[in-house]
């Protein structure tokens, strides 16, 4: 049934069904290190992402400059070329900045669609949130992810609003983030918007109920695993999927359990000799010796020999 699952072609969706938000590797002295980026997404690709997500939030993207995020997406985009969807992190709550940064993204070429997240901080209302969404969206001709992870930005992205959203031409996705099945329901059933899971451990229920694919931390380490998950969903083979959904378990749990994603998966990233250290920028900061100890603990549930 696996073999028979990934054999089986998988549909066109506008932004890729198995992306990972990828982390910005920094040097020794903070500097933004575009050689590992171009490394590490090719890495991704490689092991079975169709997308990435560059500079969102794992993508440490609120330390970043705006001259930073662009050389990211460019960095991206010449390392993968046409074998991945490029997605740009564009997204802040402010109005006018995120407008500006989505028109330079564009300008660059080769970048596939923004993702942009929930006005964070300002707490407008939802009459705002959306205007804030189409303003952004009307700016350029790049297909949008909307992100609604409330557990960051403060509010959610209601489903009546959402819906709303869903009519803008240019608005073609959504990263849910939310983890309240009944709102995804709700969504799924009333838009044609391609949905992601933006919780690692909620793929297959979500697709279970129409997603398309997933946005993932835990796929910096186990894209494979994730690809085998989506394209058997895709398919129609449950059996398969919740085989690789069981799976990745410990793994999921390991990235995102215990630290903060980017701060876990660079460690992994790190330990598997991907990545040449562990930087982040503050106030991000190194993890203890106990929770990489529990780290551990869940990868080697997951079959890792450290």
């Amino acid at each position: 049934m696996a073999e028979s699952a990934l054999n089986t072609p998988r549909p066109n969706y506008t932004l890729g069904t198995v992306l990972t938000a990828m982390v910005t590797p920094f040097k020794d002295n903070g500097e933004v290190d575009y050689e590992a980026t171009a490394k590490l997404a090719n890495k991704l690709v490689d092991d079975g992402c169709d997308g990435l997500v560059v500079t969102g939030t794992t993508g440490e993207t609120s330390t970043l400059t705006d001259e930073e995020n662009l050389a990211m997406f460019a960095a991206v985009r010449d390392a993968v070329g046409d074998r991945a969807k490029i997605i740009a992190g564009t997204g802040t709550n402010d109005t006018r900045h995120s407008i500006s940064l989505s028109k330079r993204a564009e300008a660059l070429g080769g970048i596939d669609g923004l993702l942009l997240v929930t006005p964070y901080y300002n707490k407008p209302s939802q009459a705002g949130v959306k205007a804030h969404f189409e303003a952004i969206a009307s700016a350029t001709d790049l297909p949008v992810m909307l992100y609604d992870i409330p557990g960051r930005a403060g509010i959610p992205i209601e489903p009546e609003t959402i819906i709303e959203l869903s009519k803008h031409q240019n608005i073609v996705a959504l990263k849910d983030a939310k983890a309240d099945y009944q709102s995804t329901t709700t969504v799924l059933g009333a838009t044609d918007l391609d949905v992601y899971s933006g919780d690692d451990g909620l793929t297959l229920p979500l697709m279970a109920a129409g997603a398309v694919g997933v946005v993932s931390v835990t796929a910096h380490i186990a894209a494979a695993q994730y690809r085998v998950l989506v394209d058997a969903m895709l398919a129609g083979d449950l059996a398969t999927a919740r085989a690789a959904h069981f799976a990745l378990d410990p793994i999921q749990r390991a990235v995102m359990n215990h630290i903060q994603g980017a701060v876990s998966a660079k460690y992994i990233l790190h330990w598997q000799g991907v990545l040449p250290n562990t930087v982040v920028r503050l106030p991000l900061v190194a993890p203890s010796e106990a929770e990489l100890d529990s780290i551990r603990t869940d990868l080697r549930e997951g079959g890792w020999e450290l």
